[in-house]
C-alpha cells in the first residue's frame, strides 16, 4: 500500500536532526551561557529590497478591485517576470535563452526535488559527493537508487569531490542519464570554471544524458572568469536544465520564487523536455502567487539591483571573514569566495556529528555536519554567511577562543 522506496530510506532528513540536536541542548543548556548562534541551514536574514516590498504591497492593493484582480497564475508565470529574467539573467551575459524556456516556481528546492519526474525510473543517476540532500532523497522516493545498505544506495554513481580535484569531479567513465551539477557548489563553495562545465556539457552531449545544474548562488560569483550561468558554455542548450533562484539574492526563502529554464533545444527520445516539464507543472502546480512575482520582477529594478548588490556584499564580507579565521587557526577550509559557504575540514580527526556537538557546546555555534552531504563529506563541516556581521563576529570570536582542539 505504501511506497517501499520511500519506507526503504533514511529515516532523518539531515537539517531535521541538526533542529532536534539544538533542541535537546538548548532544553538542556538554554539558560546558561551565550545564545547559541546559527551558522548552519543557509537561511537568509537580510531584509527583503524595498522595491520588492513596495512591488508586492501595489500587487496586493490590486486585489481589492474586480478589475484588477489575478486569479490563477498562468502556469509557466507572467510574462513580465519571465521577460525581466530573460534579460537581466542571460542577454546581458550574451546568452539568448527565449522568456517562455524559462518556468516561475516557488522555490529551487522544489524544482530541484521535482523535475526527476520527467525521466523513466530506469535511468542512471550520478551526483557530486558531497552533494546537497534534495537531489538524492527525490531520486530514492521515486526507486530509482536501489536499496540503502552500509550508508549508500546501491545504484546511485557519484562524481568523487576533494582535496585531489579541488572539489569539482570530472565526468565518469560510463555512462550515466542524470547528472546533478551545483555551482557555486553547495556545501563545498567552490565555483567551477568554463574549462571544467565544458566537460560536462561535451560528456552529456556525447552520451545522451542530462545535467540538472543549479545555479541557485550564482550572484555571489565576482571573478569574471567564472561562468553565471551554464548557458554560456557552448552546446549546453542541448542537454541541461537551469534551476535558479531569488532566495539567496534577493532573500526570498520565506517569499518563495525561482525560474527553471528547460531550453526548446533539449530533446530526449524524440521528446521536448521543455513540452514534459510545462506538462507536469499544468497539471501538479497552480503558479507561484501573482503578488510574489511582482515583487520578483522589482528585483530588477534600479534600486532593486541596489538592494541585492548590497546584500550580496555582507554575506560575502561575512564568507570572508570565516573563512580567514579558520585558516588563521590552521584549519583547511575553501569556498567563502564566490560562494557563501565555508566548508572546512574538522579539525583533530573528529567525524562530523562530533565536531558539530563540540562545536555546540564549545561554542554554542551550530553548522552542518559534512557527512549530511555524503558519505565524501564524513570529516567536514559546513558554515554558512547568512547571518549578521554581528552574530558572524561574535561566532568567530568563540571560535578562536576554543580549546587547542582547533
Amino acid at each position: 500500500m505504501l511506497n517501499p522506496f520511500a519506507i526503504g530510506m533514511p529515516s532523518s532528513y539531515l537539517f531535521s536532526e541538526i533542529a532536534r540536536r539544538v533542541a535537546s541542548f538548548q532544553e538542556n543548556h538554554g539558560a546558561d551561557g551565550p545564545r547559541v548562534i546559527r551558522m548552519g541551514i543557509g537561511d537568509v536574514t537580510r531584509p527583503l529590497p524595498r522595491a520588492c516590498v513596495e512591488a508586492m504591497k501595489s500587487a496586493a492593493d490590486e486585489q481589492l478591485s474586480a478589475a484588477t484582480f489575478r486569479g490563477y497564475p498562468p502556469d509557466g508565470g507572467y510574462d513580465f517576470l519571465r521577460n525581466a529574467i530573460a534579460g537581466h539573467e542571460y542577454r546581458q551575459r550574451g546568452v539568448d535563452i527565449p522568456p517562455d524556456d524559462i518556468f516561475i516556481s516557488d522555490g529551487a528546492k522544489s524544482d530541484s526535488a521535482n523535475i526527476q519526474e520527467l525521466f523513466d525510473n530506469a535511468c542512471v543517476v550520478g551526483v557530486t559527493d558531497p552533494v546537497y540532500p534534495v537531489y538524492v532523497d527525490s531520486n530514492a522516493w521515486a526507486g530509482r537508487l536501489g536499496n540503502y545498505t552500509d550508508g549508500k544506495w546501491d545504484k546511485l554513481v557519484t562524481f568523487p569531490c576533494s582535496r585531489d580535484n579541488d572539489y569539482v569531479a570530472s565526468p565518469p567513465d560510463k555512462h550515466v542519464d542524470l547528472i546533478y551539477l551545483c555551482f557555486p557548489n553547495n556545501p563545498t563553495g567552490i565555483a567551477a570554471t568554463a574549462k571544467q562545465l565544458r566537460e560536462w556539457v561535451d560528456y552529456a552531449n556525447r552520451h545522451g544524458a542530462v545535467i540538472v545544474y543549479d545555479a541557485a548562488y550564482r550572484a555571489y560569483i565576482t571573478d569574471p572568469g567564472i561562468p553565471r550561468t551554464i548557458y554560456e558554455i557552448d552546446g549546453a542548450k542541448t542537454c541541461a536544465i537551469e534551476i535558479c533562484s531569488f532566495s539567496k539574492t534577493a532573500g526570498f526563502t520565506g517569499t518563495r520564487c525561482s525560474w527553471t529554464v528547460v531550453p526548446r533545444e533539449l530533446y530526449r527520445d524524440g521528446a521536448s523536455l521543455r513540452a514534459l516539464w510545462s506538462r507536469r507543472q499544468a497539471t501538479k502546480f497552480n503558479g507561484a502567487p501573482y503578488i510574489v512575482q511582482r515583487g520578483a520582477e522589482a528585483v530588477y529594478s534600479p534600486e532593486g539591483q541596489a538592494d541585492c548588490a548590497a546584500t550580496i556584499a555582507y554575506y560575502s564580507r561575512n564568507a570572508r571573514k570565516i573563512r580567514q579565521t579558520l585558516e588563521d587557526a590552521g584549519i583547511e577550509a575553501t569556498g567563502g569566495v564566490n560562494a557563501p559557504y565555508v566548508w572546512m575540514r574538522c579539525p583533530d580527526n573528529m567525524d562530523s556529528w562530533t565536531f558539530f556537538d563540540f562545536l555546540l557546546k564549545e561554542a554554542r555555534v551550530v553548522g552542518t555536519p559534512g557527512s549530511g552531504f555524503g558519505r565524501r563529506g564524513e570529516g567536514y563541516f559546513r558554515l554558512t554567511a547568512f547571518g549578521s556581521h554581528e552574530d558572524t563576529d561574535e561566532a568567530m570570536d568563540r571560535v578562536r577562543s576554543l580549546p587547542r582542539k582547533l
